[in-house]
């Protein structure tokens, strides 16, 4: 299917729905129990595109991997890949990568090359290639330096004090630390500046720690001890970021949604948004899950945040927005646009085809909210989060028609029928 036309809902929503596992938790998970010595069970993981091909990559390395409808049952190798000769496809899952990349890299074997879509092999692994070599990995970019492919030879991690910039991504950091248990040397990581997305790397370290490592932290210092991973039964919980577009539904389209798989106490970041909806006018409440309710009689309003802790909602929140009263200031996320897409400058070319007024910043977006939107096709540049945003836009604006609708596929696969789901409360 090349288009989906979204059609608007005739009433304020009523709706109860479940989210897919976190994408997040099931990446880390996968990898903690692929270095675990024994087998683990991901209860309730996210099964879509992107944890499939890391869940196939670590197959290739002698991990056993069992995939059943929501969950995967893992044999781990004890911290020793076997290194295959493969090359090994990661579609343009960028998380995967650089923690496949860290984990590849503890491996000995026949050097494997890890490579990707166009999109992915423009991403930035730079900082992170650089800081496995200083622990002793031997990599080879072999077209573009600091960009795929990769060539691996793997031969362990010495450990020891090694630099990271995490500018352009946190998940420098995570990729590291996820295999610190397994270094020659303790590891210690110093960061070389500012630390974004600082939620994921929290909770990189909370699933490292289910699994049984130790990890602290001083200053811009991150220490991790040789105390192995532990195979475990290990539950996923709803995806926060996926939560992000029902309940934005009913800040939208008005009434109630309710995500029932997302606890109050997530161990994501991205739970952090039913707090900013409550800032824009909703009343939220936790009762079995997360519920969003909005009194159509009042207006949406336009607020300032900064959305460096959670910038895979920076789309959903800019389609809030577009409808809010005043201006909206979205600010301190410029490594958005190393994203699946540039998302800044996808979600400003997009809201502006649908009338709203938009100004892009550097590191932001200054969003002004318009009662009346027009439709528009929306171009999604194969991002699953602007193909998701905009389809909840479209529950409140006629003629939204999202191209490339099964780009969802990589995180969420099963978006539309659970958005078929609004209409049938």
């Amino acid at each position: 299917m090349d288009a989906k036309k979204v059609t608007p809902v005739a009433k304020p929503l009523n709706a109860k729905v479940k989210v897919p596992g976190s994408k997040s938790i099931t990446q880390r998970a996968l990898i903690c129990a692929a270095l675990a010595e024994g087998e683990s069970f991901l209860e309730g993981a996210l099964r879509s595109e992107d944890p499939d091909l890391l869940a196939h990559a670590l197959t290739s390395t002698g991990v056993s991997v069992e995939f059943a409808a929501d969950s995967f049952r893992v044999k781990g190798v004890g911290g020793r890949p076997h290194l295959s000769g493969k090359e090994i496809f990661m579609g343009n899952n960028g998380t995967g990568t650089r923690f496949f990349l860290a984990f590849a890299s503890l491996g000995r074997g026949t050097p494997i090359v890890v490579t990707g879509t166009k999109r992915l092999c423009e991403r930035p692994f730079k900082p992170l290639i650089d800081a496995l070599r200083a622990w002793g990995a031997e990599l080879r970019s072999l077209k573009n330096e600091g960009f795929l492919p990769v060539e691996i030879q793997g031969g362990g991690l010495s450990g020891q004090e090694v630099e990271v910039s995490v500018t352009e991504s946190s998940q420098f950091l995570s990729a590291l630390l996820l295999v610190g248990p397994y270094t020659k040397e303790p590891a210690k990581i110093k960061l070389t500046s500012p630390l974004v997305s600082r939620p994921y790397v929290d909770l990189t370290i909370a699933i490292m720690r289910a699994f049984g490592a130790e990890i602290t932290e001083k200053e811009s210092l991150f220490s991790v001890s040789h105390k192995r991973y532990q195979p475990k039964k290990f539950k996923v919980e709803g995806d926060a970021s996926s939560a992000s577009y029902f309940l934005a539904a009913a800040a939208l389209a008005g009434g109630q949604v309710t995500v029932t798989n997302l606890p109050k106490e997530s161990l994501q970041g991205d739970s952090a948004f039913a707090g900013i909806l409550s800032r824009m006018g909703c009343e939220v409440s936790y009762q079995d899950g997360v519920t969003v309710k909005r009194d159509l009689a009042k207006p949406l309003k336009a607020i300032d945040i900064n959305m460096g802790r959670y910038p895979d909602l920076v789309p959903t929140l800019a389609v809030v927005a577009a409808k809010a009263q005043g201006k909206t200031l979205i600010r301190g996320v410029p490594h958005l646009r190393f994203k699946e897409t540039d998302r800044l400058k996808a979600v400003a070319n997009e809201l502006k085809k649908c009338g709203v007024p938009v100004e892009e910043l550097e590191d932001g977006l200054i969003i002004e909210g318009q009662e009346k939107i027009k439709g528009a096709e929306i171009e999604t540049y194969e991002d699953h989060r602007i193909a998701m945003a905009f389809a909840i836009l479209g529950l409140v604006v006629p003629g939204i028609i999202i191209k490339n609708p099964s780009c969802v596929a990589k995180s969420f696969p099963n978006f539309w029928e659970v958005l078929e789901g609004l209409y049938r409360q």
